[in-house]
Parts: structure tokens; C-alpha cells; sequence
């Protein structure tokens, strides 16, 4: 795979210094007068004909937030960074010619301090309208398309709740997260950045038996081969007729459009990795097992109130039909991850860093089967994740991308994507977070909850990690999920139903030694 496939975008091709001070047709332009910075072909994507989508980061704040010092943060931080303080020229429509253009940033159009009532009734439910009620109207393009939204209202897990909205043009999901953590610094250490843990490749192993790790070699690229040329024919039956089963979680023509309503719940982390560690797997792992399983309580409640079910080994009733298809699209970064402290070092120094929107995705297939065994959830888990690191799936989806986009324009390219993700069920992803407390400019952080919308599924589950805890973040539309609140029930049912299998499975050998 070609690094230069997408036009991979600097963040050195709008430095803050060349903001000065010339306008052409209302837009600042560098001292050379050069319009800087064309759109990747991702980023022009996420500006197609249905296909509009922005990210939400919700942060919650354990003391009231003084908007005053958060504008300060910004001038010195985010505002440095070319993306958000550059507007986007161009006519997507017909051309699907775009830059991004330097321009003057009004921190008062984008830091939005509403007036609020600190001691109203229900103050988590007035938190999602109002985040639900803001994502009805698309962010004005005529200025950086990003803004803050700052809520001094206590809810139930904070004192105060902040929020990004960001056009998903401006970046990856998780170069944007690592240059929101680039904004923050630990609680211990003020002057430090927040430590995020990095993906390590797993040992070689014994440094003996060559002729196996030889052969091992071999047949990992037999299965790389293979795989790659599966999952090929699927993303290519999807498009033209594969589509999902239509369960009651998946939504219809045009829910990419819909106002959708943003919950979470907070989970404990060491939980997770108690039945990681257990069962030799990983975090991925055990996340996926956990949201099959809570899909699957869900999903079976639904069917109850309207089908007869079948009987169960054990006797309990199962709801959901037989040959459930259900499959999540996951976006994966192909680019390396731009660390914390490059971005830090970036909007402190006006150094470079690689940016843009380098993604291909893949259609994960999820098992919603009742289980009686909860454990099988997490295996079944693994088994789907193993198999999906050998393969390329997600070189090719991005290389289909470029070439659609590049032959036929934004439109088809739009529209071609659009119909993939249309006939899958929903989207899913999991993000690490850092490892200790974190302040956003002097403001100690609860939490963190990411999600995105603008995309054609009804249900988007985020999971994030923050210290000791996971987040779990439901983007949903309600006329087809009503009750997010018991979806979030199950899943963190779920978990804990898992952790005392295993802690069972733990016990069990001791208890038959016992006489």
C-alpha cells in the first residue's frame, strides 16, 4: 500500500504564520497569496450528498467550567492548528473542488455559552436535547467547522458538560482525539501530557524451531491471502445485494438524516481486564464480546412482545429468529496515529505532523445468538477479531475509495459508500484513552464519550477508556431505538455477567478438589 494514496495532508500546509493579512474573495491567504491545503479524497467524502457527518465529543467537567480561561486554552492550542482556523472554499455539488483556506477565527462564533439553570429538574435529560437539538442544523461553512459547546449544568456524573462538534472532514477519529488529549494535561502534573498507551506488537516467541516459526510464516500469508479475497467478495456482495437482517435495531432509507439522541454509561475498566487477562485476550477482544452479548439481551427483549420463540437447551425461550445477520462498518486509521505529544509539540511550535483522513473500514459480523454459556460471547469475539487482523479489507476499501473518487467524483463515490454502510446494521469502535486524571485547561474531566453522526445506521456504539473506567456512548435514532437507556442496561449487565463466569470458571477446579 502506497503511503501517498490519498493525498496525505501536513499540518505544515497552513502554518499559523502565513495567516497574514492579504484576502482573496474574502479569504486570507498566505504571504505568496497560494491557496493552501486541497481536500484529501476522505475529507471531500464526508462533504458528499448524504453522507454529512461530524463528531461529537462529549466531556464531562468535575467543577464548573469559566468559558473565560477555555477561550484562553484555545488561542494557545487548537486555534494553532491549521484545520481550526481554516474555512473550506470550494463547490462540492459540481466541481467537488475544496481547500482549505486560512482565515480569521471569532472565538465567539465557535465557544457557545448558552444561559442555563443550574438547579432545573432533570438536568441529563435537558444535557441530550440540547447536544440532540444542536446536531439538527449543519455547522456554518462559511467559518472553521468546528465548535464548543459549554453547559455549566450539574448531571448526574458531572458538574459540568462540554462539547466538541467537528465536521469528520477535518479528521480521523482518532488523530482528533489524540489532538484533544494534546489540549489537556494530567490533574497530578499540570505541566505534563496525559500518558495514552501505545499498540505493541506481540513477541516472536521462542527463538527455536525455526523450521515451524518458518512454516507458521508461510501459513499466516496462505491465511492473509485468503482472507483478504473473502472479505473482497463480501464487500462487493454487500454492495449489490448483501444486506443485513432487518432487526429492530436497524434503521430505514434515510436514517443517516434523522436527529439522533447521544447517551453513555460508565463501566469499570478493571472489570474488562480482569476477564482480558483471564482469557489471554485482549481489550478489543472482551469490548466486542461484551457488545454481542448486551446486543443479543436487547435484541431479544424486542422480538419477545411480538414472536412465539423456540425453546432453549435449558428450557428458556429464545426470541430472536434464527440466522440473524448483523454486521458492523469499523473505520480504521491507516495512517500511524499521530502521537500526543507530536500534536502538543505542533500547535506549540508550528512544527509538522502528519494529518488528514487516511481510513479504510471493514464490515465486522456480530453473533447475536443467545448463549448459555456467557463466556462464548467473548470467544466468538476473538475468534471474529483474529480473524479480521489477516486480512486486508481495509486497504482495499480505501484504495476503492480513492479510485471511485478520483474516476467518477464525490457524488458517485458518496453514493456508493452510502449504500455499503446502508446495508449493514451499525457502527462500532473502541478508543484507548489515557491512563491518569486529565484537566481540559485547568478543568478536571470525568469523562470522555465520543460518537458521530450523519451516517446511515440508527444505532453508533463508542466505547472509551479513561483511567479506571470504559465509557460506553450510544448514538441512536429514536424512533427506532427508544429506550437507549435499557440497551445501555444490558450491556453493562452484560459485562458483569461475564466476569462472574469467569471468576466461576476460576473457582471451579478448587472446589473439586475439595473432599
Amino acid at each position: 500500500m502506497a503511503a501517498a494514496a490519498f493525498e496525505i495532508e501536513k499540518a505544515g500546509d497552513v502554518e499559523e504564520g502565513k495567516q497574514t493579512r492579504a484576502e482573496v474573495n474574502g479569504a486570507v491567504v498566505g504571504a505568496d497569496g497560494v491557496l493552501p491545503a486541497r481536500l484529501s479524497p476522505a475529507a471531500r467524502l464526508f462533504h458528499a450528498p448524504r453522507f454529512n457527518c461530524c463528531i461529537v465529543a462529549i466531556m464531562g467537567s468535575k467543577i464548573a467550567i469559566d468559558p473565560a480561561v477555555v477561550k484562553s486554552g484555545l488561542k494557545e492550542t487548537l486555534l494553532r492548528h491549521p484545520r481550526f482556523s481554516s474555512k473550506m472554499v470550494g463547490d462540492v455539488k459540481r466541481s467537488g473542488k475544496m481547500k482549505w483556506v486560512p482565515t480569521t477565527v471569532n472565538l465567539d462564533d465557535h465557544v457557545i455559552v448558552p444561559t442555563v439553570d443550574r438547579d432545573m429538574d432533570n438536568p441529563d435529560r435537558f444535557v441530550e436535547d440540547y447536544i440532540s437539538y444542536i446536531t439538527k442544523t449543519p455547522l456554518d461553512a462559511s467559518r472553521p467547522l468546528w465548535e464548543l459547546h459549554l453547559l455549566n449544568v450539574k448531571t448526574s456524573d458531572a458538574e459540568a458538560v462540554g462539547f466538541f462538534r467537528i465536521h469528520h472532514s477535518m479528521g480521523d477519529g482518532a488523530s482528533l482525539m489524540s489532538l484533544l488529549l494534546a489540549c489537556t494535561r494530567k490533574t497530578s502534573d499540570p505541566e505534563a501530557l496525559p500518558t495514552v498507551p501505545e499498540k505493541t506488537r506481540a513477541g516472536s516467541g521462542s527463538s527455536s524451531g525455526g523450521f515451524w516459526r518458518f512454516f507458521l510464516a508461510i501459513w499466516s500469508v496462505v491465511k492473509l491471502i485468503w482472507n483478504t479475497l473473502t472479505d473482497i467478495l463480501l464487500f462487493l456482495a454487500t454492495f449489490l445485494f448483501l444486506k443485513d437482517t432487518d432487526t429492530p435495531i436497524k434503521g430505514n432509507p434515510g436514517v443517516g438524516k434523522t436527529t439522533k439522541r447521544f447517551v453513555h454509561r460508565t463501566v469499570s475498566l478493571d472489570d474488562i481486564k480482569l476477564v482480558k487477562n483471564e482469557l489471554k485476550m485482549t481489550i478489543n477482544d472482551v469490548v466486542l464480546g461484551v457488545t454481542q452479548a448486551g446486543l443479543s439481551r436487547y435484541l431479544d427483549r424486542r422480538y419477545a412482545a411480538n414472536a412465539k420463540g423456540e425453546n432453549g437447551k435449558n428450557g428458556k425461550k429464545i426470541n430472536i429468529p434464527k440466522n440473524v445477520r448483523l454486521r458492523a462498518t469499523v473505520l480504521i486509521n491507516l495512517r500511524p496515529t499521530v502521537g500526543v505529544q507530536a500534536l502538543s509539540d505542533m500547535m506549540a511550535k508550528k512544527s509538522n505532523a502528519g494529518w488528514g483522513n487516511w481510513i479504510g473500514y471493514i464490515v465486522l459480523p456480530f453473533s447475536v445468538t443467545p448463549q448459555e454459556d456467557p463466556l462464548e460471547y467473548v470467544r466468538q469475539a476473538k475468534a471474529t477479531i483474529d480473524r479480521k487482523k489477516l486480512s486486508l479489507e481495509a486497504f482495499f476499501t480505501f484504495l476503492c475509495a480513492e479510485l471511485v473518487l478520483k474516476v467518477f467524483g464525490v457524488k458517485a463515490g458518496g453514493a456508493i459508500a452510502y449504500r455499503i454502510l446502508s446495508q449493514t446494521t451499525m457502527a462500532f469502535s473502541n478508543v484507548v484513552g489515557p491512563l491518569e486524571e486529565i484537566s481540559f485547561y485547568g478543568h478536571p474531566m470525568a469523562y470522555l464519550a465520543p460518537s458521530v453522526y450523519g451516517h446511515p445506521h440508527a444505532l453508533t456504539l463508542h466505547c472509551q477508556s479513561y483511567v479506571d473506567k470504559m465509557t460506553i456512548s450510544l448514538a441512536v435514532d429514536p424512533e427506532v431505538i427508544p429506550d437507549p437507556y435499557q440497551l445501555c442496561d444490558d450491556l453493562e449487565e452484560s459485562l458483569s455477567s461475564i466476569k462472574a463466569a469467569v471468576l466461576r470458571k476460576d473457582k471451579a477446579p478448587v472446589a473439586a478438589a475439595e473432599p
